[in-house]
């Protein structure tokens, strides 16, 4: 157990050695003991900066509290009222840059350890048979849901509890988005996912898969034709960002959003019992240092590299990855060319990848974002062999439902133009998550999400007050 005053309980996880032949998840969660332990860290603050720093608006005390009291019916109840998918949050979201920053008890030691304690709830309530949440009663309006990510399914399930014939319309052929197609087995159990997508059908939300809205039936359709009063488009940030250099073409050449996907939705690492073949080798470059870097050189390992490499061209303090992902990648092997800039990718005389070209960088004044701009050592050139490139340098918003959707304005950047209640230039379609912000995090996508349902459900009550 930690000291009460200075440190986290650390998270039981798999050893290194084990976890990179597995694809289970590598932290088994808190016992019982060490969450009420961890539990009697928080000081239960009058005025509680965490919940100023949840994008959701958590009563983090309060659940915090109901753990300590060994009620933790009451705490998955508390986390239930602002949050609708507590056990991916609990896993996924970036605590250290929200609710654990501002954490009073970080300033002078290690902040309480509210994720982990938001994950122990949650799979407390999965193991003990959870209470579920019941609908209001129907009131007939039609609401379409574009996109079953983490801002689509907050705002079906905001508004199934409102009573609305809630349908959501997902293009890959299970729900989840990008919960089930980009995040790994090892960091989001796909069972969990699937866990939260039943608790929406059990409030009565309708879903129909391999419905590629913009393409299989449009905006105005679902609204003209199929009768929806309102539609919300969360539809994400699903179409990859390549470097634009010489040789991406090549066989061996994956988008991240590919590799991942191929491994996780199509089940790629259980080949020969699932028919999703994919290329590895035995050396697998990634290009970028975010968490989809971390997810797709952890993933490489795990599908039989012997090397696993992050290729980063500025230094270790700019990485926007999340420091316990990195720890992870480090502990399991992975290898980090910082400083380094891929500026070609080689191929042999049948197309297939065999090298890396790259140059060596060195950081200059700040740029726009504010981190040192990388510049180009002279004459530092150098080449890696490689079997594998995995460009995992950020994605937009797919274009599709903008092209086909007349009157919905975008920015420069492709993504829909939405105000804080998620309303677009259209009467009656509202937008959230990544397809608006641009990629983000699993929780303001579902603060998005709730905002949007809040703000429909406005629209509609005051569009039926119009027709009384």
């Amino acid at each position: 157990m930690a000291d009460k005053r200075t440190r986290k309980n650390p998270m039981p996880a798999q050893p290194p050695q084990e976890r990179i032949k597995n694809f289970k998840e590598v932290p088994y969660g808190y016992t019982r003991e060490l969450a009420i332990d961890e539990a009697q860290r928080c000081l239960q603050c009058k005025k509680p900066k965490c919940v100023e720093g949840c994008p959701v608006g958590i009563n983090i005390p309060g659940f915090i509290l109901k753990i300590k009291e060994e009620d933790f019916q009451g705490a998955i109840d508390v986390l239930k009222d602002k949050n609708s998918l507590p056990a991916v949050c609990g896993r996924v979201c970036p605590q250290e840059e929200q609710c654990e920053k501002v954490c009073i008890v970080g300033i002078r030691n290690e902040p309480v350890a509210i994720g982990r304690l938001e994950r122990f709830a949650a799979d407390w309530a999965a193991q003990h048979g959870e209470k579920k949440e019941k609908a209001a009663p129907p009131q007939g309006e039609k609401v379409a849901i574009v996109g079953s990510g983490p801002a689509g399914l907050a705002a079906a399930g905001e508004l199934a509890k409102k009573g609305y014939r809630v349908t959501v319309f997902e293009a890959l052929h299970k729900p989840g988005g990008v919960l089930m197609y980009g995040i790994p087995e090892f960091r989001l159990p796909k069972a969990i996912v699937q866990q939260e997508i039943d608790s929406l059908k059990d409030l009565g939300v309708e879903i129909r898969v391999n419905t590629v809205v913009g393409k299989t039936i449009t905006v105005a359709e679902l609204m003209e034709e199929e009768g929806y009063q309102a539609v919300f488009v969360g539809s994400g940030a699903g179409l990859p960002y390549f470097l634009g250099i010489p040789g991406e073409n090549l066989n061996g050449v994956y988008s991240a959003n590919e590799f991942l996907t191929r491994t996780n939705l199509m089940r790629a690492y259980l080949f020969p019992k699932w028919d999703t073949p994919i290329h590895i080798g035995k050396r697998v470059a990634v290009v970028g240092a975010g968490n989809v870097a971390m997810d797709s050189a952890r993933t490489a390992l795990r599908l039989g590299a012997q090397e696993a490499h992050i290729v980063y061209r500025r230094s270790e303090a700019e990485m926007p990855a999340r420091i316990e992902e990195i720890e992870h990648a480090r502990e399991e092997g992975i290898q980090f060319d910082l400083l380094t800039n891929p500026v070609e990718i080689l191929g042999d005389e049948k197309g297939w990848v065999k090298g890396l070209r790259c140059i060596k960088m060195e950081l200059g004044e700040p740029d726009d974002s504010g981190r040192r701009r990388p510049l180009p050592v002279e004459g530092s050139e150098f080449t890696m062999p490689m079997d594998v490139v995995v460009v995992a340098v950020g994605q937009g918003p797919n274009p599709l439902i903008p092209r086909t959707t007349a009157g919905l304005d975008t920015n420069k950047w492709g993504n829909i133009i939405a105000d804080e209640t998620g309303a677009t230039s259209m009467p009656g379609v509202f937008a959230g998550g990544d397809v608006v912000t641009g990629a983000a995090t699993v929780i303001l996508a579902m603060g998005a999400g709730k905002a949007a349902a809040e703000a429909i459900d406005a629209y509609l009550q005051e569009k039926k007050g119009g027709n009384e």
